[in-house]
């Protein structure tokens, strides 16, 4: 059964790997509920400096670039400049350290939902399968969540325990409910075009992309346009 998940949290947390990722897989839910009074947190694991096909380009200079394209689209979505770990492409791993600064990041911000990658999502058909850095951060983001951060024993100095209620995990092959971003859709996409470094020929390419994805997404749902996310309810 298609399911429209309506209701706009109070806080939200986003954590993805990529600086482009966040846009790409859930930026016309973030936008939607920014402008619906939510307060929005975005954290991105790696700082982009591998992202290119170009053996001259300085990754320096590129992880740069992709911090001022990730400004321009926090922008675009209305909300706030997301927070860069720095960790290099390719080399963030679910580990305890990286378990330990996500858990602080959710008993700061207290969300009420999460979203962050599928890792469960591997292959898809013949043509793609899933970044490794998807899946690192997909995992260590719901080990983060559960038990971890809601339990004080785990990692006491990074304050209070908190539950977040419920992660939506995007890119999934088993989406259970949809966000309807009618409203958005232009948003995410004007978003999405920020990201010039990754799609050097023609950055409206990707945003007609999403555009047709999240049209697909929305006739399951009977909407313009949606974002589909697997469900996992945590309590709170």
């Amino acid at each position: 059964m298609s399911v429209l998940f309506d209701e706009v949290p109070e806080r939200v947390l986003a954590v993805y790997a990529h600086p482009d990722d966040p846009d790409v897989s859930c930026g016309g839910t973030l936008a939607h509920w920014a402008r619906g009074g939510a307060e929005v947190h975005v954290v991105i694991c790696t700082n982009g400096d591998k992202g290119t096909t170009d053996p001259a380009v300085d990754p320096g200079a590129l992880a740069e670039r992709r911090a001022g394209e990730c400004a321009a689209a926090a922008a675009r979505l209305g909300i706030p400049p997301q927070r860069v770990l720095g960790y290099p492409d390719g080399e963030v791993d679910n580990t305890a350290a990286l378990r330990r600064e996500l858990v602080g990041w959710i008993r700061r911000v207290r969300p009420v939902a999460v979203l962050c990658p599928d890792p469960t999502a591997v292959f898809f058909g013949e043509d793609y399968y899933n970044h490794r850095d998807h899946r690192a951060v997909g995992f260590a983001v719901l080990d983060a969540l559960a038990p971890a951060a809601a339990l004080p024993h785990y990692f006491p100095e990074e304050g209070r325990a908190h539950q977040a209620e419920v992660a939506l995990l995007s890119g999934t092959l088993e989406p259970s409910v949809w966000v309807d971003i009618t409203a958005s859709i232009d948003d995410k996409a004007a978003a999405v075009a920020c990201h010039e470094s990754q799609f050097t020929d023609d950055p409206q390419w990707a945003a007609d992309a999403v555009r047709r994805r999240a049209q697909e997404d929305g006739r399951r749902v009977g909407v313009a346009f949606a974002e589909g996310f697997r469900r996992l309810r945590l309590g709170g």
